[in-house]
């Protein structure tokens, strides 16, 4: 079965996910670890619980999902992939990452894209990738229908949605993407968002206020 464990890092808070199964690969999604020390607590989960991690794969690419990629790429001699539409997204982040005290921003190489439609496997584990744009131009979201969950990123939070104001954000298209892609999920499916705690689909359809 697989295992979900999160941590919450850099000033933005970002939830970065480590996927992991008895076969004791490991998958890290939107590592957002920006220092030694956030390096360091997942180097301690992973050692801790005898990892081994495999891939990077990301939800879409703000600065603040994208921080530690580089480190651990290095770390780990892992290959990263994200949806080829968020490309312009990571290239930018060098452009502005200093305006957010982040100075010396390292831009990791993508080794591949995740497509819609596809199924990302590790271990014994499977990720549907289903395209959610809207918050970002390329963003998708992890799908484990077995343990009946969805890494969704910045579509999707408890009692709220991603913010649209950014470049190659769209409200209308972000709404077009929850509607259905995220909310056509069985309503016990448990949501693990890019901030925040988790929530459930069906919480989200009966109580998110941009859906009533």
């Amino acid at each position: 079965m697989v295992r979900v464990k999160s941590f919450v890092f850099n000033p933005f808070s970002e939830n970065t996910y480590i996927l992991h199964d008895d076969s004791g690969e490991a998958v890290m999604i939107d590592p957002g670890c920006f220092d030694k020390a956030e390096i360091a607590e997942i180097a301690a989960y992973i050692d801790t619980n005898n990892l081994k991690p495999v891939h990077i794969i990301n939800t879409h690419a703000h600065i603040d999902h994208v921080l530690g990629v580089a480190a651990l790429k290095r770390k780990y001699s892992i290959p990263f992939a994200l949806h080829q539409l968020d490309e312009p997204l990571l290239k930018a982040v060098k452009t502005y990452a200093s305006n957010y005290g982040f100075n010396g921003f390292d831009e990791p190489e993508i080794d591949s894209y995740l497509k819609e439609g596809e199924i990302f496997s590790f271990g014994s584990t499977d990720l549907d990738i289903i395209f959610v744009p809207g918050h970002a131009p390329g963003h998708v979201a992890f799908v484990n229908h077995a343990a009946r969950f969805v890494i969704g990123g910045d579509v999707l939070f408890r009692l709220s949605i991603g913010r649209t104001d950014l470049p190659g954000g769209n409200h209308a298209t972000l709404l077009e993407s929850i509607r259905t892609k995220i909310f056509t999920l069985p309503d016990d499916y448990t949501v693990y968002a890019g901030h925040m705690e988790p929530t459930t689909i069906g919480f989200e359809k009966k109580n998110n206020p941009f859906f009533r």
